[in-house]
């Protein structure tokens, strides 16, 4: 069983984003993954702008990124990248945080001119970042994504393709080899 960490990194309240990423959480577990989510906005504000690695809510969450077999980065598209808030997270992490990773990025955002922030910014980070493998991310458009009480409804245009992608970050992580063995 593979152990995934999802960092939601939205500043929003009531987040689609957020309410995406806790359902795909809730899809990955059923796969049979270990799935911890944890909201970037939730982290002391403080802690991330004085880039305090030892404030112990960081450094719990630089713990679990360290722990994790698979990072799914959610966040939505602000100036045609990702959150600065997210960027605040990324910028304390280790320089190699990420090695020996699957990593599965994911945007939202208004409108479709936003699709290149998945691979034009979010990506570039993510293999800076040491990741062993940078899966296909997705983008999915605000206004495909309804959030209520009762869970997060999708377009079913939006719905198939963004499983698919979700369906094969979990297999790369059931299928994947460990990179070092130790006698």
């Amino acid at each position: 069983m593979a152990s995934i960490l999802v960092l939601s990194g939205s500043p929003s309240t009531a987040s689609r984003t957020a309410a995406l990423a806790d359902h795909l959480a809730v899809r990955l577990r059923g796969q049979g993954h270990q799935v911890r989510t944890v909201r970037v906005r939730e982290l002391p504000a403080d802690a991330l702008l004085s880039a305090d690695t030892t404030h112990p809510k960081v450094a719990e969450v630089v713990a679990a990124v360290g722990d994790a077999d698979g990072i799914v980065v959610a966040s939505p598209v602000y100036k045609a990248a990702y959150s600065g808030l997210l960027k605040a997270l990324l910028d304390l992490l280790p320089q190699f945080a990420l090695t020996g990773k699957v990593v599965l990025p994911l945007v939202t955002g208004g409108s479709p001119a936003h699709v290149l922030a998945v691979d034009y910014a979010l990506r570039p980070v993510l293999s800076s970042l040491g990741a062993h493998h940078v899966v296909q991310g997705w983008f999915v458009l605000d206004k495909h994504i309804t959030s209520a009480n009762d869970g997060v409804t999708l377009e079913p245009d939006a719905e198939r393709p963004l499983y698919e992608v979700v369906d094969g970050f979990s297999t790369v992580l059931h299928d994947r080899r460990p990179l070092v063995t130790t006698p």
